[in-house]
């Protein structure tokens, strides 16, 4: 008897050690946010310019994209927090980075998106979590930018930086982005494809995190 127990003991004592070993090669590990910004859009209103606000992240796990399930936003001064699932945030790769995030970060009605330190929480499908903080203080120095199209001649007025045509196909979808190098021109030099039938323009600066879109304009 004292033999079997002792026996029971070390396949015990064994499967431990084994459940020990798988314990820590597959440890859990915390995702990480290496960048994160704020933007601050100006869309094009009946009356005036409305305000919009993108976040967006660079995201890393060592389990892939996949493995990530809640981003957070928090102000914590203000006491403000915006909660985003894998479900509803965009998702985009530039430069080998994969960016996550969402424009639609939304304020109460007559209050100001507050300036000053937010902090990123990034939280993977273990519960794991990873933050970073980023300061955001977008300055609108520009007037809002205006396009025109007419007999083939687009002209744009804008003292933005940096300004693009965004190209819709003739479902309203999203097709490129065309660098704008002159602010008058015709539209034909700018060799859009057969598909696209509307831009709209793009002005930006982005060192003060802050861009303006106009409203869709066709080109046919």
């Amino acid at each position: 008897m004292k033999q079997k127990i002792t026996k029971m003991s070390l396949s015990h004592f064994f499967a431990i050690a084994v459940i020990l070993v798988l314990s820590v090669s597959c440890s859990r590990t915390k995702p990480e946010i290496t960048y994160g910004f704020m933007q601050l859009v100006l869309y094009q209103g009946d009356s005036r310019p409305q305000e919009r606000f993108s976040f967006f992240i660079i995201a890393e796990d060592e389990d892939g994209m996949e493995n990530l399930d809640e981003l957070y936003l928090y102000h914590d001064k203000e006491q403000l927090r915006w909660k985003i699932n894998s479900d509803e945030w965009v998702s985009f790769a530039k430069d080998d980075k994969t960016w996550i995030g969402t424009r639609s970060i939304a304020v109460m009605d007559g209050m100001e998106l507050p300036r000053g330190v937010y902090r990123a929480v990034l939280v993977n499908k273990g519960g794991e979590r990873g933050e970073r903080l980023f300061t955001f203080d977008a300055d609108v120095r520009h007037s809002f930018p205006e396009l025109e199209i007419e007999n083939g001649i687009y002209t744009i007025k804008s003292e933005w930086p940096s300004n693009r045509f965004i190209c819709y196909d003739r479902a309203g979808n999203q097709s490129s982005t065309i660098e704008v190098r002159s602010l008058t021109g015709s539209v034909s030099q700018l060799n859009l494809p057969s598909s696209i039938s509307s831009v709209a323009l793009w002005a930006e600066d982005p060192a003060y995190f802050c861009a303006a879109l106009t409203n869709v304009v066709n080109v046919r």
